[in-house]
């Protein structure tokens, strides 16, 4: 916070209650200085988003694809099932799991959303992001992360309902430990007074990788056409049976409460291109329309494909260009 908003902040903060003291007095209700106060502290601190109609969501859509390369399906599943969550009384909580290789952009989209639903983007309070390798490295520590994970979830619905939650490596979690969610994420109006149907949860994963690389493989010259009904049906068969992720057999996905799986595809070429020149005018190499075409040529291949007989699909998508990108540049 600049020091000339900290400064007017304070004055507020102290003025205001001596005001709400005197007008007391004289008869006039605290909700006409609520609703005086409320407007100004939030001006300068970060309050709890209450009402998300407000807020720009063909701008967040427009982020989403300026900034996404190739990932069509994901970006237009997201931006529907957030826009149907935005209503004043959602049924339940919106649960969307990102499933796809490494790269594909499962953080990217989580932190733009994040940016794009948030004042202060992934720094928000309101923002809790949880790295399964971090927070739940034991198996034998399960019950012991069940009541850590119950105690985040209630204390944060209850200061702010539109909570969002995002989980990454979620295959590398501990079965049993989503489970705890199962409460939070069902038809319940309230759960020991408190609402959780307008809380986010998001849940990234490695998992079916593979198999939606080898089917967008298959349709690789219908690529635009995949839909999301087949790709659904085979997420969620490949993360319910696959014994070492922290999906397996949960009831989270028996009993139906994942709003949408969504698929991340394979990265090809010409969206790996585009993610390198992003990164070089992010770090300054080069403006926007003087990129060589050389050096992108250059630094794409320093990169590894598959499948190695036609060499359309990068291996690690977009995620080590800005280590390639750098590299070569140094180099250069």
């Amino acid at each position: 916070m600049g020091s000339v908003k900290w400064i007017v902040f304070c004055v507020v903060s102290t003025w205001i209650p001596r005001i709400k003291s005197f007008l007391d007095i004289v008869g006039v209700g605290t909700a006409v200085v609520a609703g005086i106060y409320t407007p100004v502290k939030c001006y300068f601190k970060e309050c709890c988003p209450a009402d998300w109609t407000h807020l720009n969501v063909t701008a967040l859509h427009e982020d989403l694809q300026a900034r996404v390369f190739g990932q069509h399906l994901a970006i237009d599943t997201v931006m529907k099932h957030l826009q149907a969550h935005m209503i004043k009384n959602p049924t339940r909580a919106l649960a969307l799991s990102f499933h796809g290789g490494t790269g594909t952009g499962k953080n990217h989209v989580s932190k733009i959303i994040a940016e794009g639903l948030y004042r202060e983007g992934m720094r928000s309070k309101y923002v809790h992001f949880l790295s399964a390798t971090k927070e739940f490295p034991h198996k034998d520590k399960v019950p012991l992360y069940k009541d850590k994970l119950r105690e985040l979830v209630e204390s944060s619905v209850k200061e702010c309902e539109r909570s969002f939650f995002i989980f990454d490596e979620i295959d590398k979690m501990p079965p049993g430990v989503i489970d705890t969610l199962t409460p939070y994420l069902d038809f319940y109006e309230h759960l020991a007074g408190t609402d959780y149907r307008k809380a986010t949860f998001l849940f990234l994963s490695n998992t079916a990788g593979k198999e939606i690389s080898h089917h967008t493989l298959q349709h690789w010259s219908s690529r635009e056409r995949i839909g999301l009904n087949e790709m659904e049906q085979l997420i969620s068969k490949v993360t319910l049976n696959t014994n070492s992720s922290g999906m397996y057999l949960s009831d989270v996905i028996i009993k139906h409460l994942i709003t949408a799986y969504v698929p991340f595809l394979p990265l090809e070429r010409k969206h790996v291109k585009k993610c390198i020149r992003d990164y070089l005018v992010a770090r300054n190499y080069y403006k926007r329309d003087s990129i060589p075409e050389e050096i992108v040529q250059k630094i794409i291949s320093e990169l590894v494909f598959f499948p190695d007989d036609m060499q359309i699909f990068s291996v690690t998508g977009c995620k080590r260009v800005p280590d390639k990108v750098d590299y070569v540049m140094y180099e250069d």
